[in-house]
């Protein structure tokens, strides 16, 4: 039998082994693949262009939703009359610290930390849009680290979209408008998942907690019904099967921030009247969340609920990867659409404490769940891979996004119309034309007195007839008037009285409640004046009376 003998070198020996290992890392070294259009030819080389490609794509990827948020956010933002909300904002942010710090004793303690964040960066004199732009500064945050967790937990384009889809939402688009706390909010959630998701890959480093633990508990003090972001992070864990490691790190971790959250709590407690208008919520307000998340257009909606399941299909356990176990997009996106929402309409049917509002931060969820259907649609319909089809691929789920927005202008439209159902800039108008100097007006109910805090220029040298004490120095949002008596003998001595009055529900509790000083100031009216001019304003009027 012939037997093959072994190649060998002039000498007779087999080549060497090192020899053979140069040659191939020579061959290794010569790469021709083209990546993100980079030719690269060598090992070190291509490292880094590798990395400079990669934070370029991720640089678009974030920068895309941001501008677009901006710019949904900036519009329309000077429609010129601040709600009521917003006349708080403004009104308290004007209050030097102490003042807001006596105030928080008796109100608004939940919205303690925004006021005194909005005393800081507020201007002097400033007025509608100054208020706002904090919150759309927020939304553009906001927008940001949806993409950024989505090019973090799937791929850049994933993130892309989401970022996208977050911010030609109506739902963000409003909120991005208004000066309250709720955009800010918002971002904050949005941080704190990204920093919980980074924290959950390697659970032995403590810093990565840290930044989520403390991102998480000023969360809270914004608005501490963001507190439940915790529970939604629980459900994460639970469904990507996480193991004991990162159960004991976000263990100590949620427990440091709920600790930070009890003393808010024991005082908002003691302040649970300032929500009593709120009513336990019914199969109609879990219908407006669903609107709000999705958008309020049928074509909208039903592509969004058609392609977010299709990211439910793909894994829930956590994966390995380079730099550890990654959290699988549907674990983290799920949870902090539904779990918040669901704990908080579940415990309104006893404590009502459920406004949709209140669950704005869990919007992330919808984006990211819509942008991971709309990424394994295109893989069910083998798209092509090649560098100019993926990047073809972007820009077509970035038109789609344009397209949504584009379907829901009309929504978006309607929430730039001044005042949003009250005009209080129009009040002020009129009274600013109309009211003299040194004119006596009375504020029916004692809330309406919001419209002068708002706009003080327009009732500069005007006497208010009613008020004891004012707010800043009683602790209160609108001060303290004067008992029945007192406002009796006040207005014995007035021939020509203007009064400022609001419609709405607090109005008709104002006419019907035991407060001895409201119903003074009517039976006062019906009795010794009589009505000679009106300005009736969307949301309240202005009306002149002297003595009969």
């Amino acid at each position: 039998m012939e037997v093959k003998q072994a190649e060998t070198s002039p000498r007779g020996a087999p080549p060497a082994r090192p020899a053979i290992r140069a040659i191939r890392a020579a061959r290794a070294a010569r790469v021709t693949r083209v990546v993100q259009g980079t030719r690269t030819v060598q090992g070190g080389r291509t490292v880094r262009r590798l990395r400079g490609g990669r934070t370029g794509v991720l640089g678009v990827t974030v920068l895309v939703p941001v501008l677009t948020m901006l710019a949904v956010g900036l519009w329309g933002v000077e429609r010129g009359s601040l709600w009521r909300d917003e006349g708080v904002t403004l009104q308290v942010a004007r209050r030097s610290l102490p003042e807001i710090w006596h105030l928080l004793h008796s109100v608004d303690a939940v919205h303690g930390l925004y006021y005194l964040l909005m005393h800081a960066v507020l201007p002097a004199g400033a007025g509608e849009v100054a208020v706002r732009l904090p919150s759309v500064c927020a939304a553009a945050a906001a927008a940001e680290l949806v993409a950024a967790l989505g090019a973090r937990l799937a791929r850049p384009r994933v993130g892309l979209w989401a970022g996208l889809l977050y911010a030609v939402t109506p739902f963000a688009g409003q909120y991005a408008q208004q000066g309250r706390s709720y955009a800010l909010v918002a971002a904050g959630a949005a941080l704190s998942t990204l920093l919980f998701a980074r924290a959950a890959e390697r659970p032995a480093r403590r810093g990565p907690w840290c930044a989520y633990g403390a991102a998480t508990a000023v969360t809270a003090l914004l608005h501490e019904h963001a507190v439940l972001l915790l529970a939604a992070h629980a459900v994460t864990l639970l469904l990507a099967r996480a193991g004991a490691p990162v159960w004991r790190a976000w263990t100590r971790t949620a427990a440091v921030a709920a600790l930070a959250l009890v003393p808010l709590a024991v005082v908002s407690h003691r302040q649970a009247a300032q929500v009593g208008w709120l009513r336990p919520p019914d199969g109609a307000a879990v219908v407006r969340l669903l609107r709000d998340v999705t958008g309020p257009v049928l074509a909208v909606a039903a592509a969004e609920l058609a392609l977010a399941p299709l990211a439910l299909c793909g894994p829930w356990a956590r994966r390995r990867t380079g730099r550890g176990a990654r959290l699988p997009l549907p674990a983290v996106a799920l949870p902090l659409l539904v779990v918040p929402p669901a704990v908080l309409l579940a415990v309104s049917q006893q404590w009502p404490l459920y406004h949709e509002r209140y669950v704005l931060y869990c919007l992330a969820g919808a984006p990211l769940l819509v942008a991971a259907g709309m990424e394994r649609a295109a893989r069910l319909a083998q798209v092509p891979c090649g560098p100019r089809e993926l990047g073809a691929l972007a820009v077509a789920g970035a038109l789609i996004a344009g397209c949504a927005f584009w379907w829901q202008l009309p929504t978006h439209r309607g929430d730039r119309t001044a005042g949003r159902g009250e005009d209080h800039a129009a009040l002020a108008a009129v009274a600013a034309r109309e009211v003299r100097p040194g004119d006596a007006v009375l504020y029916l109910p004692l809330i309406a007195r919001r419209v002068r805090l708002a706009y003080p220029e327009a009732f500069r040298g005007t006497r208010d007839v009613a008020l004891r004490v004012p707010g800043p120095a009683s602790g209160t949002l609108y001060g303290r008037e004067a008992d029945p008596a007192a406002l009796r003998r006040a207005l014995a001595d007035e021939d020509r009285l203007w009064v400022l009055t609001e419609s709405g529900p607090l109005w008709r509790a104002a006419r019907g409640d035991g407060d001895g000083t409201e119903r003074t100031k009517m039976r006062v009216l019906r009795r010794d004046f009589t009505r000679r001019a009106e300005y009736v304003m969307v949301g309240g009027s202005l009306r002149l009376y002297v003595r009969r």
